[in-house]
């Protein structure tokens, strides 16, 4: 029969040890999870604004070309695109809008654009005409023509 022997000097962990190696992994863990998912947030709002910068070149394109904007985005190639959040991008033409009910406004309620607005709902999925309202802070916006793509909280006229 044979017997086991331990080597004198021979260690392993302890219970504790590894108690604390688990509280350690469990604190850095609780740390980088809300960094990474805000990093994941801006790369979205930073996708979203590129789209939107890309689809308004192709506007101005087309507005070039045919001395018209388009009706809609599937007229510049652009109707099946979505957001980084899975929804399709909001186009309207405003030359052919009678006053300003429809179009984006500004905290004086003034339109953001003159020739179209374009702009992606956001991560919650709602908007208003109003940036000022709480469903629109997180939309990714086209602004002053073009002069400013990016969030509509951090737009300020």
């Amino acid at each position: 029969m044979r017997r086991f022997s331990y080597k004198v000097g021979a260690r392993g962990f302890t219970v504790f040890e590894l108690m604390i190696s688990l509280a350690i992994v469990g604190v850095l863990a609780s740390i980088a999870t809300p960094m990474y998912q805000n990093y994941r947030e801006r790369v979205r709002v930073s996708t979203a604004a590129a789209d939107i910068a890309a689809i308004s070149a192709k506007i101005k394109l087309y507005y070039t070309d045919e001395r018209v904007f388009p009706a809609s985005l599937a007229e510049v190639g652009q109707g099946n695109k979505l957001d980084p959040w899975g929804r399709p991008y909001r186009y309207l033409d405003l030359t052919k809008v009678t006053g300003a009910g429809e179009s984006r406004k500004d905290k004086r309620l003034n339109p953001l654009n003159s020739d179209f607005d374009l702009y992606s709902v956001g991560k919650d999925g709602n908007s208003k005409t109003s940036l000022m309202a709480p469903t629109s802070r997180d939309d990714v916006i086209r602004a002053r023509d073009g002069r400013f793509i990016g969030l509509a909280r951090d737009f300020d006229p």
